[in-house]
């Protein structure tokens, strides 16, 4: 009887659990963002972009987790985050680990993520989400065919408004992709500045 007792508990835990490597997810730390908060501020200064707010993305975060960031300079916090989807990265290459992480490379047809500062651009209609999207230009060697390769900031129904870790978002083909209802608040964000707004992918 006590072995059975024993039994049932241990079976219990590995059901409940997600691995080790989803544990140490769990636990991990956040990372500090201070020096990209603080040259973001500068660059959108220098560069006459938006000063109260930027858009940074941090690639190396799980794309179950929140890892697209609404930076407020006013209150040097972050005001939001949510979801966002990378690139498949699959196209002319094999990459068996593009759920776990992201590949970067800005060769048009490529379906990777670019990293680097982008600028906000043209509002403009699209087939996906809530049929809105912004053109993003990119603004370094490492992103600079975003336009031709039609990188752009738009909003996809598969993608979920909250955490779905250990899970992952889905790929998309090298753009930003956010939840319907986030891609809302951010339309409605960008409809109301005259100054371009700084969005930043990192890793």
């Amino acid at each position: 009887m006590i072995q059975r007792i024993f039994l049932f508990v241990a079976l219990h835990f590995i059901s409940c659990s997600d691995g080790p490597a989803a544990d140490v997810e769990k636990n991990a730390k956040k990372r500090d963002y201070a020096t990209f908060h603080q040259e973001a501020k500068a660059f959108c200064k220098k560069e006459k972009f938006n000063e109260d707010y930027y858009f940074l993305i941090d690639l190396s975060v799980h794309s179950g987790k929140n890892r697209f960031y609404v930076y407020d300079f006013k209150t040097n916090k972050i005001s939001d985050e949510k979801l966002v989807t990378h690139g498949s990265c699959d196209i002319g290459q094999t990459n068996d680990t593009k759920w776990e992480k992201a590949k970067f490379s800005n060769k048009d047809n490529s379906h990777c993520s670019s990293k680097g500062k982008y600028k906000i651009g043209k509002r403009d209609s699209s087939t996906w989400g809530i049929k809105i999207k912004y053109w993003l230009h990119g603004l370094e060697a490492a992103n600079s065919n975003a336009l031709s390769r039609v990188i752009v900031l738009h909003s996809w129904t598969a993608v979920s408004d909250t955490e779905i870790f250990p899970k992952y978002a889905p790929l998309s083909w090298g753009c930003p992709a956010v939840s319907d209802d986030f891609m809302k608040v951010l339309d409605k964000k960008l409809q109301k500045t005259d100054k371009p707004v700084l969005l930043w992918i990192i890793d």
